[in-house]
């Protein structure tokens, strides 16, 4: 068997499109796996990402007879040990052939570039932190992933168990049918809030008023999350530019704030599927199918499902049915919108609160992720 061979590589240029390249010789026969948008996703890797104001990151590519046969990034964030008092590094961006001498390879050289950093544990996959998509998909592989999720394929678990890596934690995606959402229970929840609570008032977030939200939404996030395994409070940079990403596709009546006269108290952020509409762009934007793509743009056309990505509360807000109540407002848009199925995503196997708040609307738990460790 020919040797691999692991090469560092610099995150621009042509090493960067080599680098990204290398998923699609992975995917080429897979039918439910939706290619990231290239322009797009290749800012999370340049100096333009304020995470690199706080983290270091390397690239290295596996090659073997001449060809790329798996990738893999390391990633030392400053922002995350200082929080949790660690010395742990990330690595993500993952992805291999079916042979555990590649995958062990990548492994090797990320952890020997841990160490050398005085890190004392690896966590993983982060692309490229729990900012951002997190987790390996272990269970749930019948259908593709929806926007801003992960996939890969079931072989990449034993990959990272050859290479010593065992569970961290695990990531649960809900989804269920808005034909049988029980509307009414939630309805009757949101008017006792507006009982109990009148100076609580939900506001929803638009394109508009987007910037001039950014501010509490950072507010809730930082307060609301803080408590929540592996969160590391974002910079002010961070919200923002991950605000400019997601901008174009905000949809009206699917983003909330709760507030008082005084405070934030709550966000909701839930997006329709546009992996329904990038899947046949294969990752390009120049493509035979960028009239398709632009029709979801513009609203002309709407993905029959949709994902809530946030939902949190400040703890001196929770209990009051301030969740309860802006699902509701983001139900009623799901029914104006057409959607068929909604997924909650991600939610840490051990939030048994909001686990709850989900299957009161009739969701269940159909894909797992896992986060994975290996000591130093």
């Amino acid at each position: 068997m020919s040797d691999t061979i692991v090469r560092p590589l610099a995150r621009r240029g042509a090493d960067l499109r080599r680098f990204l390249r290398l998923s699609h010789a992975i995917y080429r026969d897979d039918p439910l796996w939706v290619a990231p948008l290239t322009m797009d996703f290749q800012k999370l890797f340049t100096a333009a990402n304020p995470l690199f104001e706080h983290a270091e990151m390397q690239l290295w590519i596996a090659e073997r007879d001449g060809r790329d046969v798996g990738r893999i990034a390391g990633l030392v964030d400053r922002h995350y040990n200082e929080f949790h008092q660690e010395q742990s590094a990330f690595f993500g961006f993952f992805e291999c052939i079916n042979d555990a001498t590649v995958s062990d390879a990548l492994f090797a050289a990320t952890l020997d570039w841990a160490r050398a950093r005085e890190m004392n544990r690896v966590l993983g996959p982060l692309n490229p932190t729990t900012n951002e998509e997190s987790g390996l998909l272990i269970d749930g592989f019948d259908s593709s992933p929806v926007f801003m999720m992960t996939y890969n394929p079931p072989y990449y678990a034993e990959l990272l168990a050859a290479a010593g890596f065992v569970k961290a934690k695990d990531l649960l995606a809900y989804a269920f049918d808005l034909a049988h959402a029980p509307v009414d229970r939630f309805e009757r929840i949101a008017a006792k809030l507006n009982h109990r609570s009148p100076d609580i008032t939900i506001v929803p977030v638009t394109r508009r008023n987007l910037e001039q939200s950014l501010s509490e939404v950072k507010e809730i996030y930082n307060e609301a999350w803080r408590a929540n395994w592996g969160f590391v409070p974002m910079t002010d940079a961070e919200i923002n530019f991950l605000a400019a990403r997601l901008k174009p596709l905000l949809t009206e009546g699917l983003a909330y704030i709760a507030r008082n006269a005084h405070e934030p108290a709550g966000f909701l952020l839930a997006m329709p599927d546009f992996n329904q509409a990038l899947k046949p762009l294969k990752g390009r934007l120049l493509s035979p199918q960028l009239f398709g793509f632009l029709r979801y743009l513009f609203g002309w056309k709407v993905p029959d499902a949709c994902r809530v990505i946030t939902l949190g509360v400040k703890s001196k807000y929770q209990g009051r049915g301030i969740e309860t109540a802006m699902l509701a407002e983001g139900l009623h848009t799901g029914f104006r919108l057409g959607f068929r199925t909604i997924e909650a995503s991600w939610i840490l196997e051990d939030n048994s609160a909001v686990q709850r708040l989900i299957k009161l609307f009739g969701g269940r738990p159909y894909k797992t992720y896992r986060i994975y460790e290996r000591s130093l």
